[in-house]
């Protein structure tokens, strides 16, 4: 890992360069709304430069659909999409065409708790289990459900792992195999943001774990912790280098997307943004909340891409040859509360989900509704 003064040195290049590239009169920009001052930058180059890709005008893939929150694309194109309140998950099919394949069982929908995130077995279809992360009447857990294409159903739920601290808020959720074929979780610390310090706790963590649930080989405090200090991870995405980015959801001051890297202590709840000392980690951009509340996130065309639930907007962060861009907003307030991005496959397209019907939204007659967006 490269000294913490070379970081801030090349995050500052980045945003200056960022600047100078971007248009900013459509979002962002600001001390919030661009890379933090006093640290990350350096990781995360992309192959396209910001000016060569430009998100397209959306279009209504499926509508009516029960607060979407995962969302895993199978091998044909095709979508599952789990339902936070319903615990259903249904197939959604390129032509809008959406099916129910089945509810995972013992889900227990509380506030931000219920069915969460989704993931696919990395060996899929050979190995055809699909993960779903949840909140029971006593935790949060992981299972892991054969998916028959054919029948287009589910099977029956093997919890792989448990004890995950759950609460009405900060139920973290989103899960995702990794370049290294390994389970990462991103959990919340439940209200309890003390256990984000403590690495023999589950809350307010990056987890890895093997596909059966177990601690992977090689973790920093060989337990099931990959990093700490976090209040409420919920994006998880890769570039082509294999560097890690992890959105997460701030207090009252900042919103985060950081660098993870094993072992790191990304902060909470001693210091929420840039700033609290060499012993913790700074992100590598920051919001404020109103701006943004980052739920997902994907990469794809040369970008983050960071789905914005309160900022109801797709913001853009260029990975540039310096690090990370000036971020860009798209498509504010035009769809209301984004939870989910994904990169469609053959990387020319996104797909989004709304979250208006989560009790804090202004929900229309189609929602909540999945998107897709060009990418041209």
């Amino acid at each position: 890992m490269e000294p913490a003064a070379n970081r801030r040195t090349a995050v500052l290049v980045s945003a200056v360069l960022g600047a100078l590239v971007l248009v900013t009169g459509c979002g962002g920009g600001g001390a919030n709304g661009g890379p933090a001052e006093d640290g990350g930058g350096g990781y995360g180059r992309g192959s396209a430069s910001p000016a060569e890709i430009e998100p397209g005008q959306p279009e209504v893939v499926a509508t009516g659909l029960e607060v979407p929150w995962g969302l895993v694309f199978l091998p044909d194109g095709s979508a599952l999409v789990s339902q936070r309140d319903s615990a259903g998950i249904a197939h959604v099919s390129g032509d809008g065409t959406v099916t129910d394949v089945g509810t995972v069982e013992e889900v227990s929908p509380v506030g931000e708790g219920g069915l969460l995130g989704l993931a696919l077995h990395p060996d899929f279809p050979d190995e055809p289990y699909v993960y779903a992360y949840h909140t029971s009447e006593s935790d949060n857990r992981i299972s892991r459900m054969e998916y028959d294409r054919e029948g287009g159903s589910l099977g029956e739920a093997e919890v792989v792992l448990d004890g995950i601290p759950s609460s009405s808020h900060h139920d973290g959720g989103r899960i995702a195999f990794g370049p290294d074929g390994l389970l990462y979780v991103g959990t919340g610390d439940a209200g309890r943001s003390r256990q984000a310090q403590n690495t023999d706790s589950l809350a307010g963590k990056i987890l890895r774990v093997t596909p059966e649930g177990e601690p992977a080989p090689g973790n920093p405090f060989d337990n099931r912790v990959y990093s700490y200090g976090h209040r409420n991870v919920q994006g998880l995405a890769w570039d082509e280098e294999g560097n890690l980015y992890a959105t997460e959801f701030g207090a009252d001051k900042l919103d985060e997307v950081n660098l993870v890297e094993a072992g790191n202590n990304y902060g909470w709840p001693e210091v929420e943004g840039p700033g609290g000392g060499d012993e913790y980690v700074d992100p590598l951009v920051t919001w404020s909340p109103e701006e943004a509340s980052p739920s997902g996130a994907a990469i794809a065309g040369g970008s983050l891409w960071v789905a914005a639930l309160r900022g109801e907007r797709l913001w853009e962060v260029p990975l540039t040859e310096d690090g990370l861009g000036e971020p860009v907003a798209h498509y504010q307030e035009e769809y209301g509360r984004l939870r989910t991005v994904a990169t469609a496959p053959g990387d020319d397209g996104l797909w989004l989900t709304t979250s208006n019907r989560d009790a804090l939204g202004n929900p229309v007659a189609e929602d909540d509704r999945v998107l897709r967006v060009p990418l041209e």
